[in-house]
């Protein structure tokens, strides 16, 4: 893997995994799992954040425990596909707390949203004050989600 003209060895991608496994771990433990001095390691993940590999790190929160067990996708289809609408919806939605993520997406709709609710009666609020109100919206489609089978943010390395 190259980027920023750097090639990534197994090494570094070994500590990019034991990391997205736990964020936490010590920088003495990192080097024990890939068998490094702790100053090799501490350099070798410094390099990997300044370069773009590590985005940051953050808490896994249980969204049961805070409120917020019910997931909800949303298809979003635009009443218009102009630069000047997309980047109005774009900037509508960074703003809201609720999704938590937006994908513009190819296909029979333009966005794919993932929100994140207390209950039926808390989307059914969202979708009459926040989500019908979002600039270009022309139709929605909701999927409520019954099961969450899989939920992970790991990339396979």
């Amino acid at each position: 893997m190259t980027e920023n003209g750097h090639t990534l060895d197994r090494i570094d991608l070994r500590i990019l995994k034991v990391l997205q496994a736990d964020g936490r771990m010590s920088n003495l433990k990192l080097a024990e799992a890939v068998a490094l001095s702790p100053t090799a390691v501490l350099a070798r993940t410094q390099r990997l954040q300044r370069e773009g590999y590590i985005l940051g790190y953050e808490a896994r929160l249980n969204p049961l425990r805070l409120g917020r067990g019910m997931l909800v996708f949303v298809e979003v289809l635009l009443d218009r596909t102009t630069p000047n609408v997309f980047d109005q919806f774009k900037a509508a939605v960074q703003v809201r707390d609720e999704i938590m993520e937006c994908h513009m997406v190819a296909g029979g709709f333009d966005y794919l949203l993932k929100t994140r609710m207390a209950d039926m009666a808390a989307y059914r609020e969202f979708a009459g004050s926040v989500l019908w109100q979002l600039p270009g919206v022309r139709e929605t489609r909701t999927y409520a989600v019954m099961e969450e089978v899989k939920n992970s943010s790991r990339l396979a390395l």
